[in-house]
């Protein structure tokens, strides 16, 4: 395998000591029109599911494992003529011991924005356990998507998304319903259990983000007020019971839209680290916040933004106490994708440039994780106005 190195020079504004990151380009050389990427770091493997459209009729949903350097042959999940496909609202896929479960949305009516949420699960042999099988089951012609998904104790996965069943049905005021967030379990079979609703009013598309405490799963996700405010709420589920929304940070962010830009979390041991973007009091901002106690209460939170934020974050351990988070931000030159490093006691570092990269929705939402002391970074590029996965790596020994 070819390898191509960048060099990225970082000064030390206290020491003056200079650090070559080596940034290696890891090929990707499948098929055209590869977009919608979805990385997962898992149980020591390094697994990639996306988008490829060699028309503008048919969609395949791909799926790829990192091994001995290199991205393996992609498997088909599943094809279709009927998708939706956007570049906020990607596929989703999830790893537990032998089995994978993906997601993708299929239109359900003519409505721009009317579609379901599809999952296919099997063995990563690629053995068919549950084909195309539907997560909502309302039968209502309306939005769900923004899928999120971990592997639980049980052989199964936890989801979550985001669920439009509401929206059709209007207020007194004349004003359609909100848009709702749900959590399912997924059995080893398919089977789909224990739904519940977790907050009947959020922003409408953003990205939800889901994790793993000691005493449950943690779910994140933009809220909405009846005001309009659009601050990060979480939701845990604490031995079996859901608790009540709980706002991370009061931010106070008034807008009358959704912003589509969800929040990442992430959890360690009895630490969760959760990134998000904001334009609190007008000025853009990636923020991250820890809690080292499960989730019951949150640091203040830590500005990483240097220039002008446009978010687009992820945030993944590289122990039980420091955090690599990604994001995107802009200066008069140029739009930047970079990374920090940061830990759980407000130590920061200085920003890593990835890639001078296009601010605009062909991006996408870049992708981090970290294997095996390496840091890998997977985001949408153009090439000759075809859509191209882009990967790197990086030593955290170098660092």
């Amino acid at each position: 395998m070819n390898k191509f190195f960048i060099i990225v020079i970082i000064f030390s504004i206290i020491s003056c000591d200079r650090n070559d990151i080596y940034i290696e380009n890891i090929p990707f050389n499948f098929a055209n029109n590869n977009a919608q990427p979805n990385l997962v770091s898992s149980n020591g493997t390094l697994s990639l599911s996306w988008i490829s459209s060699l028309n503008e009729n048919e969609s395949i949903l791909h799926f790829s494992k990192f091994e001995n350097g290199k991205w393996l042959e992609p498997k088909t999940v599943a094809k279709g003529s009927d998708w939706f496909v956007n570049w906020a609202d990607f596929p989703a896929h999830a790893i537990n011991k032998n089995l994978i479960i993906t997601s993708y949305l299929k239109k359900s009516a003519s409505g721009t924005y009317t579609y379901d949420v599809m999952l296919s699960l099997q063995n990563l042999s690629g053995e068919k356990i549950k084909e195309d099988f539907l997560l909502n089951t309302d039968g209502v012609k309306a939005e769900h998507g923004f899928v999120s998904i971990i592997p639980n104790n049980n052989s199964g996965f936890f989801i979550t998304w985001l669920d439009g069943r509401n929206t059709t049905k209007k207020e007194i005021n004349g004003d359609h319903k909100p848009m709702t967030i749900r959590f399912a379990e997924i059995t080893s079979k398919g089977d789909i259990m224990n739904e519940s609703e977790l907050d009947a009013k959020t922003c409408d598309c953003c990205q939800t983000s889901i994790a793993m405490t000691l005493k449950g799963p943690i779910v994140v996700y933009r809220d909405r007020s009846d005001n309009e405010v659009r601050d990060i709420y979480s939701v845990r589920n604490i031995n079996g019971v859901w608790e009540a929304p709980a706002l991370l940070n009061d931010d106070g962010w008034i807008i009358n839209g959704c912003p589509v830009n969800g929040p990442k979390v992430v959890t360690n041991s009895s630490n969760i680290a959760i990134a998000w973007f904001t334009v609190a009091d007008g000025k853009p901002t990636v923020n991250i916040s820890f809690s080292k106690n499960d989730g019951n209460s949150f640091e203040k939170p830590i500005v990483l933004n240097d220039n002008g934020a446009i978010g687009r974050v992820d945030v993944a351990f590289i122990n039980e106490t420091e955090v690599f988070v990604s994001y995107m931000e802009f200066d008069d030159l140029g739009t930047y994708l970079r990374i920090k490093k940061v830990s759980v006691d407000g130590k920061v570092s200085n920003p890593i440039t990835i890639s001078k990269i296009d601010g605009g929705r062909n991006t996408g939402v870049p992708q981090l994780e970290i294997l095996n002391d390496n840091i890998f970074i997977v985001w949408t590029t153009a090439i000759n106005q075809i859509n191209q996965l882009k990967s790197v790596k990086l030593s955290l020994k170098n660092i």
